[in-house]
């Protein structure tokens, strides 16, 4: 700081510090003056406002623009510290924790309302084989196939996830068992018609299929995922590359 000369040639000795720094974070601006004893008053400070008018604007402008850009910048790494708390790193689906809330919420709403709610459970069939024979590179190109077909397939109001390993599900609201069905059939067909890479296997996948279709079904989160599991278990049962259906149906508790 430089030293002002005497109070009436209104040449103050101020110094604009910059950000201050509080835990890594800034806290605000700070205007450095000499000022005389005595001399704060409402008078001078509305006489200070006006004769530097300036000087406080870009302070004000500023202050505001440095805090909107760090407010921003937070903002973002909140939103993508949320996103990878609910996404599965490999394939960008959903991860087990997200599939399992959306799920509770859909089958509320499906027992709420009396609309129809499908499930499918996928597996990646042979993966073990595939990452002994061909390396998990190759298996994790399967994985990532099965993944984008998911997702190609899905419409707004579905969600696509990973369980784990080779296990992927599609939560599939106000969709009734032929359509489900039929989405099963169009994933099914379109993995097992390209191959992950060009020095992969053939990937298939397996997949069950359950749904709740009306208000006499009532479903809840461990019956729909054990009739889920039921019919994946039936199409490997039959050969691996195929789509099952639940053989039995819901019934009131």
């Amino acid at each position: 700081m430089t030293t002002g000369k005497p109070c009436c040639s209104r040449k103050w000795t101020y110094t604009l510090a910059g950000a201050l720094i509080s835990l890594g974070a800034p806290v605000g601006y700070a205007v450095v003056r000499t000022i005389h004893s005595g001399q704060i008053s409402f008078h001078w400070l509305q006489g200070e406002l006006w004769s530097d008018t300036l000087e406080y604007l870009y302070i004000s402008i500023s202050t505001s623009v440095f805090f909107s850009i760090f407010g921003y910048v937070l903002g973002r790494q909140a939103d993508r510290l949320m996103e990878l708390a609910v996404t599965d790193e490999l394939t960008g689906l959903a991860n087990m924790r997200a599939f399992r809330q959306r799920l509770e919420e859909e089958i509320e709403r499906s027992n709420r309302y009396g609309t129809p709610l499908s499930l499918l459970v996928i597996d990646l069939d042979r993966l073990k084989q595939i990452n002994d024979l061909h390396g998990h590179r190759a298996g994790d190109a399967a994985l990532s196939r099965v993944a984008r077909s998911i997702r190609e397939g899905l419409r707004m109001i579905d969600l696509g996830a990973r369980q784990g390993g080779d296990e992927f599900a599609i939560i599939a609201p106000n969709t009734d068992e032929s359509a489900a069905v039929g989405l099963a059939e169009r994933i099914r067909s379109e993995i097992e018609s390209v191959s992950p890479c060009s020095d992969c296997p053939i990937a298939t996948v397996s997949i069950g299929v359950t749904t709740r279709q009306s208000r006499d079904e009532p479903a809840s989160l461990d019956r729909f995922l054990a009739a889920a599991d039921r019919a994946l278990y039936k199409a490997k049962s039959l050969g691996r590359n195929q789509v099952a259906t639940s053989a039995d149906p819901f019934k009131p508790e």
